[in-house]
């Protein structure tokens, strides 16, 4: 009862101050009578207020001090061994976070001020008498993490991993050796191990990074993350471990544990902060263990938006022009990792209609998108690109997406579909794009057929974003200014600050050249011309290069020179 009464004149100051009329608050305390919960807690899920809302008025009502994350006065003291006090598991799970200490009194911010079960277990745990702020359960959250900090939990599980006594005395030396697989399940099942990786993976996402590797060499282990396309070095486990972690991650992976000695692939799915995450898992045996490298796919971090990608206006106009045509072949071109995919998924966003059946074979299926069939090869039991290509035809389609032209098979069946009134979007690897007519007539696609079917070529890479916390700028020497032909005075370089981990950079976007095939370059292609041919009249009708382009990006303050020359290799 006296509990009910608590929560009656929570809702009486609610109504008093005007967040609350008369019947919703009946409505929560009918839901919280048969549900059960807290009045406050109901009233948010309920949508009837805000939770800042709720958190200033329960401190007002009991008189105790709101602490906001904005204000910065939820950062607690860094010298005072508060970390110690209050472990991270114990202060995320509970949503506390230790702020200051004065001899034997402690002071924590709190969401729940009304939970005297968790204020007495606090006093326990910290020896302390308990002074308590309230904060929105959000800005604890926060705080805890720039507090108590990935970086740090995965080096001390780092430093731990060297105390754990090895299996062997060979395994500890870096010594290759067959364990029996029963040893091995139930050293990757132990708890540091299974810590470790776990830290490993979520220290990788917490850090944007798009890939893990995991190398063994005759003494240690080296663990990289690639962040924003650069591979960064970090403290790596105990040697000795290596193989209980591959296990670990094997059995996340349902892959084969016995299996050493031949590639295998899988994936994991996990969910972080309410978010899915892909990670594909790749082994393959080296001379002293089998190296992992982990490709992680965070969808919620990529905006499948052409107008976010990086592309110029002009560029945006011709590709726009191109992929709303009824037929044509469309090609992206680019090394592995220029982000070929994340446009192409990009355009098929776009462009998806009820109207449109649009079908895509690719390998794998990265972007899984709404209202669009998508197929995934499977080569081992014969289902490759040219087999469901094939088949495509058969489904009355409108746009066809295939992942990659690798051979002339698949090839030959695109530039047809192209001829017989379908949209066809592929990737292609070539440096730049008036090297893909070349590349497709050396396949052996013969000039004729590709002539009237190739609509736009795109070349693309990927070139880092400067920080926008600490970029800084700078005058370019005057021979710079000329032999770059820059249009601005000022442009920025690479600093470095606690946002962007001290790198400088922060994020990438894309630069790119957009061929338009015209009357010009079809009969070039006919031709058999070679592809400086086919560049000199791409340029002459407006081709901006990936150099050029590279170079809009430094005048626009985006990313650095060094940056710009160092992907596109400073050519012109």
């Amino acid at each position: 009862m006296p509990k009910e009464k608590k929560y009656l004149r929570l809702g009486e100051l609610l109504i008093k101050e005007g967040l609350l009329n008369e019947a919703q608050l009946q409505k929560a305390i009918s839901l919280q009578q048969q549900e059960g919960g807290r009045l406050g807690e109901i009233l948010v899920k309920l949508g009837f207020i805000r939770e800042d809302q709720l958190v200033t008025l329960l401190g007002k009502q009991l008189n105790i001090p709101y602490f906001s994350l904005g204000t910065g006065m939820l950062k607690p003291a860094t010298d005072q061994g508060l970390e110690e006090l209050i472990p991270y598991e114990f202060a995320l799970k509970n949503s506390v976070l230790p702020l200051s200490r004065t001899l034997r009194s402690l002071t924590v911010a709190i969401n729940d001020p009304l939970d005297l079960i968790l204020i007495d277990n606090l006093k326990k745990l910290t020896n302390c008498e308990i002074n308590l702020v309230i904060a929105n359960k959000s800005d604890i959250s926060k705080a805890i993490e720039q507090f108590y900090g990935k970086t740090k939990m995965l080096e001390e599980a780092v430093e731990a991993s060297y105390d754990i006594t090895p299996i062997t005395t060979e395994e500890a030396e870096g010594v290759s050796e067959e364990l029996s697989l029963d040893k091995l399940i139930a050293r990757a099942e132990e708890a540091p191990v299974v810590k470790l990786v776990d830290l490993i993976i979520r220290q990788a996402i917490e850090e944007r990074a798009s890939d893990i590797h995991l190398e063994p060499f005759k003494d240690r282990i080296c663990l990289r993350y690639r962040i924003d396309g650069k591979l960064y070095e970090i403290p790596p486990p105990a040697r000795h471990l290596h193989l209980p972690i591959v296990s670990r991650l094997k059995i996340l992976a349902k892959l084969d544990i016995a299996e050493k000695r031949l590639p295998q692939d899988g994936a994991i799915m996990v969910t972080m902060e309410g978010r899915p995450i892909d990670i594909r898992v790749s082994t393959i045996p080296t001379i002293y263990g089998e190296k992992v490298v982990l490709r992680i796919l965070d969808r919620s971090q990529v905006v499948l938006d052409l107008n976010q990608l990086g592309f110029e206006p002009e560029q945006l106009k011709e590709i726009r022009k191109a992929i709303n045509a009824p037929y044509g072949l469309v090609l992206l071109t680019g090394p592995t990792g220029s982000g070929k995919t994340t446009t192409l998924s990009a355009i098929l966003t776009e462009i998806k209609s009820p109207t449109k059946n649009i079908m895509t074979v690719e390998d794998p299926v990265e972007y899984k998108i709404d209202g669009i069939n998508q197929l995934q090869v499977k080569p081992e039991i014969g289902l490759t690109f040219a087999t469901a290509l094939r088949s495509f035809l058969r489904q009355d389609p409108d746009v066809m997406l295939v992942g990659e032209i690798r051979d002339l098979e698949t090839a030959q069946i695109c530039i047809r579909s192209a001829l017989t009134g379908h949209l066809v979007l592929s990737t292609l690897h070539t440096n730049d794009a008036s090297s893909a007519p070349t590349r497709l007539i050396d396949i052996g696609i013969e000039p004729y057929l590709l002539s009237p079917s190739l609509l736009l070529v795109v070349a693309q890479r990927l070139i880092r974003k400067l920080c926008p916390e600490c970029k800084e700028a700078y005058e370019p020497s005057p021979e710079q200014l000329k032999s770059l032909k820059l249009k601005v005075e000022l442009i920025y370089r690479a600093k470095g600050c606690v946002k962007c981990n001290h790198i400088g950079y922060k994020g990438r976007t894309c630069i790119a050249e957009v061929m338009t095939v015209n009357e010009e370059i079809r009969n070039l292609i006919s031709q058999r011309a070679l592809f400086q041919k086919i560049r000199d009249a791409a340029r002459s009708a407006g081709m901006q290069t990936l150099y050029e382009s590279a170079l809009r990006k430094v005048e626009q303050g985006i990313s650095s020179l060094e940056e710009a020359l160092s992907v596109t290799l400073g050519e012109g």
